[in-house]
Parts: structure tokens; sequence; C-alpha cells
């Protein structure tokens, strides 16, 4: 079952080939395309999970080992183990999701950024960007040499960064340019630490150091290629105080951006504390660790305030993994098999949890126009009763209530801070406890406060909708029928997720022969081949099926494609909450061996 890794790579890359080559064939079927290859991708990663040998969890499996640069001792070596194995389970779900979420339902409805439009949303760009950055995100968590690692690590910055410019918000250009200078410039940190143990050790083979457990680097090496390699993998993390180009990057991605920003890129960073930093420089895991806890939990506090502060419900999700990564630097810094084992446990929480909360913040704001908790005017479980319930649901999880994903890898965490490694200042580590636990008060308390302002009281807008809306002048799904008729200042909030390239494309922008045909008229050759199945009649009978409305628009509560997207993840969480051995037990033995050097 070798070729399972190199599958799992060679669909998602061969997808995004195709689209370059053969577009013109590709572009009928786009709303389908990136739903097969993600698909075969998905259930590759499905075949790993079931032959997978759970009673050797800690050994690497699937292995491909073939030399790749000989002059230089690199190997194209992939292989799987009890650490990479969930997450590149989580990683080849949640495209897979994406792709339900951007490809079902109707192509003219809002936040579908598959929809045809005049002046084009570049859909083939958006699928090619996708598949490319699957590869990335599974290759990371495959590799098991420094440099193929550090070569995917970069692959996934590139369309990460065209996701959040092309199809981000109002301002995505900046977020964007941040996002990519600070993880450029963290990459540059750890290539450095990367290439110093290389040149003492003459190998980078990832299971042949972590074996050696740092032998032949002395004590200060090692504190140093830690420290450097650590800092990358704290921007990618990201790291208090090295996290401020998460939120901008969060607000101003499309919802599929921010899902799998937040449910993969992020425990990338953490992927490679375990998987590097520990187990190849453990001398300088061990000097390190206080000053990583000390940060984590700085981290943990700051984003909870944060978050108290927030008025943008994407922004408040955004602080709040900053702090939730806290709590999953906090166990790696325990270097115990309880701490990492909930830190590893809570990636994969916060990758589901996390991921649901942004598909959710997406769809709250394609119907209300706006993420602002306030402009929302609260209420929601009356008037969209099932997606109120899903906010609430994913708000609860998240807060770290027991009997749901969120709640175990923070207590591990904390557990593990109790009584952290022999070596480490057991006193400090108790203090950092007792601030992570003040730290899971409030997480509790910004999302009680944003249940109270979103979901409940009486539904009220704060901000009225686009005049023409209100007085009549609204096309299916309360989008507006004449949207010439709008002026600028109306639009801005009016688009909900589309940016600006996209509002670009509606009319009012655009020549008057082509403002005629859309979007009421009828669609050209192309948006025939996407979404021409229903007359106007149907479209306008479809977007009438909702629960209440809002300023004289009607409201529609989970469609079918949401509910395909959303139920696996509400299922995982439930899951994992209810039996949390289902993933104990896979990365137990994989971390005792990752602490062989330390225990």
């Amino acid at each position: 079952m070798s070729w399972l890794p190199v599958a799992l790579l060679a669909v998602p890359l061969l997808g995004a080939s195709l689209l370059l080559v053969s577009p013109a064939v590709l572009r009928p079927w786009l709303r389908v395309y990136g739903l097969v290859v993600s698909g075969v991708a998905l259930a590759l990663a499905v075949v790993m999970v079931a032959t997978f040998d759970y009673g050797q969890a800690a050994r690497p499996q699937f292995a491909v080992d073939r030399e790749w640069i000989s002059g230089l001792g690199l190997h194209f070596h992939l292989a799987v183990d009890g650490i990479s194995l969930p997450l590149i389970a989580l990683t080849a779900l949640l495209t897979f999701l994406c792709f339900v979420y951007l490809s079902w339902g109707d192509a003219r409805g809002p936040g579908q950024l598959l929809r045809p439009r005049v002046g084009g949303g570049r859909p083939r760009a958006l699928v090619f960007t996708l598949l490319v950055l699957e590869v990335g995100m599974i290759g990371t968590f495959l590799a098991l040499d420094l440099l193929l690692f550090f070569v995917f690590f970069e692959i996934v910055l590139i369309p990460m960064y065209f996701l959040i410019a092309i199809w981000g918000g109002k301002g995505r250009r900046s977020a964007s340019i941040k996002f990519i200078l600070y993880t450029l410039l963290g990459s540059v940190v750890m290539l450095l630490g990367l290439l110093l143990v290389w040149a003492r050790t003459g190998t980078l083979d990832i299971v042949a150091l972590g074996q050696a457990h740092g032998a032949g680097m002395p004590r200060a090496v090692q504190i140093l290629a830690f420290v450097a390699i650590g800092v990358g993998l704290a921007v990618k993390t990201p790291m208090w105080p090295l996290h401020t180009w998460l939120p901008d990057a969060h607000t101003e991605a499309p919802t599929v951006g921010s899902v799998l920003l937040a449910g993969v890129l992020l425990k990338m960073g953490t992927y490679g504390f375990a998987r590097i930093a520990i187990p190849v420089l453990p001398e300088g895991a061990t000097a390190v660790a206080p000053w990583l806890g000390a940060f984590a939990v700085v981290g943990i506090v700051y984003g909870a305030l944060a978050c108290l502060a927030q008025r943008d419900l994407k922004r408040m999700i955004a602080y709040s993994s900053v702090g939730h990564m806290g709590f999953v630097l906090l166990g790696f810094a325990t270097l115990t098999t309880v701490g990492i084992n909930g830190a590893l446990f809570a990636n994969v929480a916060h990758g589901l949890i996390t991921g649901l909360l942004f598909f959710l913040a997406g769809a709250i704001k394609e119907r209300y126009g706006t993420a602002d908790m306030r402009a929302l005017g609260g209420g929601m479980l009356a008037t969209l009763p099932h997606l109120g319930s899903v906010l609430t649901f994913a708000a609860i999880a998240s807060l770290g209530v027991p009997g749901l994903a969120g709640f175990w890898g923070e207590m591990l965490s904390l557990f593990g801070a109790f009584q952290p490694a022999a070596g480490l200042p057991r006193g400090l580590f108790l203090t950092f406890m007792v601030i992570g636990g003040l730290g899971a008060v409030l997480t509790a308390a910004y999302f009680l406060v944003m249940l109270s302002r979103v979901t409940h009281g009486r539904p009220e807008r704060a901000q009225a909708v686009p005049a023409a809306a209100r007085s009549g002048a609204s096309g299916v799904g309360g989008w507006p029928s004449d949207a010439s008729a709008l002026p600028d200042s109306e639009w801005s909030g009016w688009a909900g997720e589309s940016p600006d390239s996209e509002r670009a494309a509606w009319p009012g922008e655009l020549p008057v022969s082509e403002q005629a045909a859309w979007p009421g008229g009828s669609p050209d050759s192309e948006q025939a081949a996407w979404a021409g199945e229903s007359p106007d009649s149907e479209r306008v009978a479809g977007a009438i099926k909702g629960e209440g409305g809002v300023g004289g628009r009607v409201l529609r509560d989970i469609q079918g494609y949401e509910f395909a997207a959303w139920v696996p993840l509400i299922v995982l969480i439930l899951l994992f909450g209810l039996w949390p051995k289902l993933l104990l037990s896979l990365t137990t033995p994989a971390v005792q061996t990752l602490l062989g050097a330390l225990s």
C-alpha cells in the first residue's frame, strides 16, 4: 500500500494540471470537477484510515523512500504514523466539504463563488487554487525529509495568498500582503534552523533524526536550532505575539479560505513541533519549554480578551484561534505524554469546530450582508432557527463543554501543566495551568456574549438594507433586480462576501449592454451550462422558502448544500467528544516514541 501517499498527492496535483491543459473542455463541468477530484482524495484518505495498522501506530506506515537529489542526500520520503494520520484525514475532509459548499445549491445564490458572473468570477482559477493548496497541506503531513517538509510547507503560501487577494473582502490586498510577509519571513528563519540541523548531523531524514534524539548536536546548538525552527512554526500556528496577520486574513478571506486556514494551515505549525522540533532537538525543547509555555498562556488570555472586544463575527472567531492554539502550545511545552496528547487532540478538535464556525459565519454574512454582531440585530433562533441552533452548538463546542470535542484537548493540556516533564519548573507550570484555566473561563464568556447578541433576543436589524430592496425592487433571494439603481455606498454593505472584483462584475460598473442582461436576463452559453436548470419562477419560489425576514428581505434557513457540508463536522465533534479514545489510542504510542529521549 505504499502507493497511497503518492496517490494522495497525485490526485489533486493531476486535477489542477488538467485545468491548465484542457480549460475549454472542463469549463462546463467546473461545478462538479473540484468536487470529484477532492472526493477521490477523500476516498484515498478513508482507505488509508481503514488499512492503517493501529497496533503499530508509532511506526511510519505506507512508506515511500526514493532518492531525490543524490548529491545532497535528499530523499522523497513519505509515510504516515499516529500523529499525521488524523491531520491527513482532516485535510482531505475539509477540502471536500469546501467544494461541497461551493459547488452545490443554486449557482446564482449569494455566497456561491462558483456561480457564473458577467465579467467572470474566475471559477477555474478558484478550483485550481484550492487543489494546489490541498497538495501542499497533505504533503506537509506526509513528508519525512526536512527539505521536502519545507517545500510542502511553503507551497501552501502562494495559493492561500491568491485565495485572499482575489476572492477576499474589501481589505483583501493588505490582508494578503501581511499574510505572505509574515509567513515568508518566519519560513526564512525556520530554514536557517533546518540547515543548522543538517550541517551538524549530515542528514535530513526526520525518522533518523528523531531516533538519534539530538545526538551529535551540543546543547547550545540545539537551543539555537529549536528557537529558529520554533519561530517559523510559531508564525504559522500562530503564537502570540506573532499572530497579527491572522485576524485580517480570516476577516477578508472568503468562507472556504477561512475554513482551510483555520482548519488545516494553522495545524501545520503545531504539527512541526511534534514532528521535528521536540523529537529532533530534545535538549533545546527542554531549555525553551518554559518560554513556550509563557507565550502560550499569554496568547490564551489575550485571545479571549480580544474576542470580548470584537464586533465582527469572523474577526472574533479568528482571535479565538489564537487562544485555542495557545492551549496546543501549552500542551507541547509540558513535554509529557498527557500534555502532547492533549495538544494533538486539540489540533483536530479545533480544525473541526472552527471550520464549522467559519462556515456558519460565512452563511450569516451572505444572508445579512454583514458580520457585525450588533448590526445582525439578534433573534436568529426566531428568524432562522436551524442556523441559529447550529451556531449555538458550534459555540458551545468551542468553549469546551464536556461531551464535545473541544473539551478533551484543553483539559489534557492543563493536566499536563499540572505535572510537567522532569527538569521543568513545576511551580511555573502550575502558574501556567491557573492562567490557562482563567483563559478557559474567558472563552466561555465571549462565546456566551456572542450568542446573546446574535441568537437571542427579539429579531431587529440595527442596519437597514438598501432602500431599493426595501421598496420592493428585490430580485431572487433578496438580491436587487435593478442593481444599477443602487448607489455605491449601499452596495458596500450589500454583496455579503463578494470581494471588490466580484462587485465590479455587477451592473452599475458594466456597460449598458451587459447590464441589460444581468441578472434578470437569460444567461449566456457558459452560464446556462452552470445554472440554467431552473427557470426564474422556480428560483423565486426557492428563494422565498425561508423561516423569517429582516428589513424587507426574505432570509433563507440552512440550505441543502450547507447541510451536506456541515453535518459531517457536527457528527465528528460529537463522536470525538463522547469517545476520545478514538484519537488518543492513535496518538499515544507515537507520542511515547517522540518523547523517547526525554523520558
